[in-house]
């Protein structure tokens, strides 16, 4: 009967494993395929590549309306990252320690860029800076970004401070620390790891915006994923796969880091 049940579970394990595997393999296969288009030699998206190159990278690098739609990105999506947790902060310690009527309330509406279908939330902004001008402006593409980014950067925050035990932080205050100080020296660096998974979640998702971007974008200001966007309705260029390529290996690093810092802090503690 033992031996029996161990054969089961074995059986089981088993199951789950090829389940698993199988359904990491149809998530994954599009990536494998599309850096591996890339490569290919030929001018056009073909699969398998009848032969391999780095030629369309070296155009992707040489290409300054390419390279100046990647550094927009990245500096949309500092930005975006910079802001999100500078308003994320105060946002989750209002949301946790206010006593206050509303707060569910409150806590509801700044969730709600995660509910509200995306194209919803870009004509309404599209709509507000068209008004006051500012559209294709570096400022309409941090602020648009900044209120989808917002909501994952608060709940990481809320979820690292509502696993902080707020007696340590008023030991502090009863050994003498102001409560600002107690906040700084205490408070944050035990709540750093949902700060930095926070940031991370606003850079990622600020990283592969592309339809609050389309809607931002003007002729002299574009991101990584529009000038994608607009490139790809003209071309079937591999150059798409190599800028395609690239947005998924800094989205790859983004996640490395994060293991990383969360398995340091995890040591530490």
């Amino acid at each position: 009967m033992l031996l029996t049940a161990n054969a089961m579970s074995r059986r089981m394990r088993l199951g789950l494993y090829l389940t698993t595997g199988a359904i990491a393999l149809f998530l994954l296969l599009p990536i494998v395929f599309i850096v591996l288009l890339s490569f290919g030699s030929s001018q056009w998206l073909v699969f398998p590549p009848p032969g391999w190159t780095l030629k369309w990278y070296s155009q992707f690098f040489s290409n300054p309306d390419w390279m100046d739609a990647a550094f927009a990105s990245l500096k949309v999506a500092v930005l975006t990252t910079v802001f999100a947790v500078a308003l994320g902060l105060p946002t989750a310690f209002a949301l946790v320690r206010g006593r206050f009527r509303g707060r569910e309330m409150l806590y509801g509406l700044f969730t709600l860029p995660m509910i509200v279908p995306l194209v919803i939330i870009a004509v309404a902004v599209y709509a507000l800076f068209l008004k006051l001008g500012y559209t294709g402006t570096m400022f309409a593409f941090v602020v648009s970004h900044v209120i989808v980014a917002l909501p994952f950067t608060i709940i990481s925050i809320i979820n690292s401070l509502k696993l902080f035990d707020q007696s340590i932080e008023d030991a502090a205050v009863i050994c003498g620390a102001s409560r600002l100080q107690a906040v700084f020296r205490v408070t944050f660096p035990a709540i750093r790891p949902g700060m930095v998974a926070g940031a991370l979640f606003a850079f990622l998702v600020s990283w592969d915006e592309v339809v609050l971007s389309v809607m931002m974008a003007s002729p002299t200001l574009q991101t990584l994923p529009v000038k994608m966007w607009t490139t790809l309705r003209q071309d079937l260029t591999p150059v798409i796969a190599v800028a395609s390529t690239l947005l998924i290996a800094l989205s790859v690093l983004v996640m490395v880091i994060a293991a990383a810092v969360r398995r340091r802090n995890e040591v530490s503690a």
